[in-house]
Formats: C-alpha cells, sequence, structure tokens
C-alpha cells in the first residue's frame, strides 16, 4: 500500500492543474484580497487561514477526480485483481488526499508569514497547518465519495461547485459578520466554517470551540459514510 500511495502523491503533485489551482490560485487570492484598501493584522492573520483551508478544501476534493479517472481508464478494475484489498485501496485513497493537501497550507501560511507580515509564535503556525491538515479529512472522503458515484467530468465540475459554494458560505473568502443574519446562522453549521475555525481559534490565542469539534464530526462521518456506499456501488459496477 505504501508503493501505492507513492504512486498517487507523485502523480497529483506533477498534475500542473493541480499545482495552479490548488496551491497557486489561494495563494494568489489571499494576496488579492489583503492588499486592497487598509486591512489591519487581524483581519490578514484571519484571511491567511481562510485561504489556507480554501486550499486544502480544493486539494482534498481533487482526490475524488483521480479516482473517477481510474474508473474509466480501468486502472480500479486492475487494483483488484492485485494483493492490495478494496480497504487498502481506499485508504491509500484518503492518505493520498491528506498529504495532497499539505502544498496548499505550507504556501499560503509562508505567503502571509513572509509576505504579509502575519506574526504568530511558532507553536501558533505549527499548530495551524497541523489543524487544517487533520481538518482536512472530511472534504477527502466527500471527493472519494463523488470520484466513486460519478463520471470524470460530472466530478470534477461537482467538486468545483463544492468547493466554491462551501467556501462561500462558509466564509473562507469573506468575514461571516458581513453576511445577513440568517446566513450566518447556516455557516455556523458549515464544514468549511467550523474547518476554518480550528485555525482562527489558535491565531486567536485560544483552543478550538467545543461546537466546532462537534460539527466537523457530524460531517465527517456523513462523508465517510457517503465515500463508503459509493465505493461499495462502483464495486458492484466493476
Amino acid at each position: 500500500m505504501l508503493d501505492y500511495l507513492r504512486l498517487e502523491v507523485r502523480r497529483t503533485l506533477r498534475d500542473v492543474g493541480f499545482v495552479i489551482g490548488g496551491v497557486a490560485m489561494p495563494v494568489m487570492m489571499y494576496l488579492l484580497f489583503t492588499n486592497l484598501g487598509e486591512n489591519d493584522a487581524s483581519w490578514k492573520a484571519q484571511a491567511m487561514v481562510g485561504m489556507a483551508a480554501y486550499g486544502a478544501v480544493g486539494s482534498a476534493l481533487n482526490t475524488g477526480g483521480g479516482v473517477a479517472e481510474d474508473r474509466a481508464t480501468g486502472w480500479l478494475r486492475q487494483l483488484r485483481v492485485t494483493p492490495m484489498t478494496s480497504r487498502q485501496v481506499v485508504v491509500g485513497r484518503a492518505l493520498t488526499g491528506s498529504v495532497t493537501v499539505l502544498p496548499a497550507i505550507v504556501a499560503v501560511l509562508a505567503a502571509g508569514g513572509l509576505l504579509n507580515g502575519v506574526r504568530l509564535d511558532v507553536w501558533q503556525w505549527a499548530l495551524v497547518a497541523v489543524l487544517l491538515w487533520l481538518g482536512s479529512i472530511p472534504f477527502t472522503l466527500l471527493g472519494l465519495g463523488n470520484g466513486c458515484r460519478l463520471t470524470a467530468q460530472t466530478t470534477g465540475v461537482t467538486n468545483m461547485v463544492c468547493n466554491l459554494g462551501l467556501a462561500v458560505v462558509g466564509g473562507l473568502w469573506f468575514p461571516v459578520t458581513l453576511f445577513p443574519g440568517w446566513l450566518r446562522s447556516l455557516s455556523a453549521y458549515t464544514p468549511t466554517n467550523r474547518f476554518a475555525e480550528l485555525g482562527t481559534s489558535v491565531t486567536g490565542g485560544h483552543a478550538p470551540a467545543p461546537g466546532a469539534i462537534v460539527v466537523l464530526t457530524v460531517w465527517l462521518l456523513a462523508f465517510g459514510s457517503y465515500a463508503v456506499l459509493s465505493y461499495r456501488r462502483s464495486a458492484a459496477n466493476i
């Protein structure tokens, strides 16, 4: 399974579209949003976490695109005749997603510290990166579920809609304080809002709220169930 993981990670990181869309785009958006008009240091730190989360979500969902392509080319069928079990294939894909979110997270955090003057203690930088890395797991499962259920083209469109929709409603691009009351209330129950809260709580000098952990856990179970059911459905059709 480790060989399979290395193969998938190398293949993903060599994808020019992934590098541009998953790494370069969040960095450019972050620098653009935080250098228009007068923006204080607290907003630059908050936006840094939001854009790092946005890049991580996009990279995590991108895992599903690879699954859909493998289904179309027959690669998953070939994997079924190898000694690898179905569980190892799924775990390998999930680990691939967890690894490929790191470049987006690190790139945006580096832009915040080196270019935007965000100042945090060493432990805060490390903890923000770790929490965003771990918190991206539900989105990897969502991407896997889409990839197992949909065609390659449909998966790409669906993942893009999921990423943009969840980013906007979750407040990754703009502060939720600017939202109308009803949207602000809805945002608190989205996985992206609570995902970013893991990082913003650390930059604010306190631990994540229990509510954030609970909401993310519920979404983790929901997306995990979706991924399992989608994989079983795809297995029955191969």
